[in-house]
C-alpha cells in the first residue's frame, strides 16, 4: 500500500471512529491487557475479552458534535429518550426559589453516548453534588432520590439553565469536568456518567419545549427549548 494511501486510510478511521473520552482509557487498557492474557489459555476467551473491551471503547466514545447556530436555545445535554417533560423544582442544595419549572429528563441506555454537553454557552455559577441512592434512573423518583450532580449556567442572553447528572441503576460515578466560574460553549463536554444513566434539564419561566415525551436527543445538537425573553 502506497504512503498517500496509507494516510488516507488512516484519515478515514479517525473521521468515522469517534474519539474516546479520557476518562475511559484506564478501562479499555485494562480490558485490553486482560484480553491478551486470556488469548494465551484460551481463544474463545480472548474472542469474548477483545468483544468486551471494544463495548467499554464504544461506550466511552465522544463523538464530535455541531451546535445549532441560533440564538435563545437550549440544546439537548446528552444523548437518549425524552422520558419526561413536567413542573418541578430545581435541586434544592443549589440555593434557587422552590418555583416549579420546566423540567425534560433524557434517560440513557448502556448503548447511548454518556458525556454530558453544555445547553448553552455562558458560565457556571455553581455546581452542587449529592449523594443518594441508585434506582433505575427511568423512574420518576430518581430525579429527587439518586445520587446526582447539579450545574447552574447563566446563559450569555441571561437566562438560568440547570442541568442535572444523575446516576441509574447501573451507574456509580458522575464525573463533572467544570467547576463555579468556568466559561462552557454550548455543545462542548463538561461531563460524563459511567453506565446508564439520566439527565434533567430545568427551563427558565416563559421557555417552549421543542420535543416530545419518546422523542430521541442527540447530545449538543437536538434543540430542546426555545428560551423565554
Amino acid at each position: 500500500m502506497s504512503s498517500n494511501s496509507l494516510g488516507h486510510a488512516v484519515r478515514l478511521a479517525r473521521e468515522t471512529l469517534p474519539p474516546m473520552h479520557p476518562a475511559g482509557r484506564p478501562f479499555v487498557l485494562g480490558a485490553a491487557a486482560a484480553t491478551l492474557v486470556l488469548r494465551r489459555y484460551s481463544r474463545p476467551l480472548g474472542v469474548l475479552a477483545g468483544l468486551g473491551t471494544l463495548a467499554t471503547a464504544a461506550f466511552f466514545r465522544e463523538p464530535k458534535r455541531v451546535p445549532p447556530q441560533r440564538d435563545g436555545l437550549a440544546i439537548a445535554a446528552a444523548d437518549g429518550v425524552v422520558s419526561l417533560i413536567e413542573k418541578a423544582s430545581p435541586p434544592p442544595e443549589l440555593g434557587l426559589p422552590e418555583l416549579p419549572r420546566t423540567r425534560v429528563s433524557v434517560f440513557l441506555s448502556v448503548f447511548d453516548v454518556h458525556v454530558q454537553r453544555a445547553p448553552a454557552s455562558g458560565k457556571v455559577e455553581r455546581v452542587a453534588y449529592r449523594p443518594g441512592k441508585f434506582v433505575s434512573a427511568d423512574l420518576d423518583k430518581a430525579s429527587e432520590d439518586n445520587e446526582r450532580n447539579s450545574l447552574l449556567l447563566r446563559t450569555d442572553d441571561g437566562h438560568e439553565l440547570v442541568v442535572v447528572q444523575i446516576a441509574g441503576l447501573v451507574a456509580r460515578r458522575i464525573l463533572c469536568q467544570v467547576g463555579e466560574g468556568d466559561r462552557v460553549e454550548a455543545g462542548s463536554t463538561y461531563g460524563l456518567i459511567r453506565f446508564g444513566s439520566r439527565v434533567d434539564t430545568y427551563l427558565p419561566p416563559g421557555s417552549r419545549v421543542l420535543v416530545s415525551k419518546g422523542q430521541r436527543t442527540i447530545g449538543g445538537e437536538t434543540p430542546l427549548a426555545e428560551l423565554g425573553a
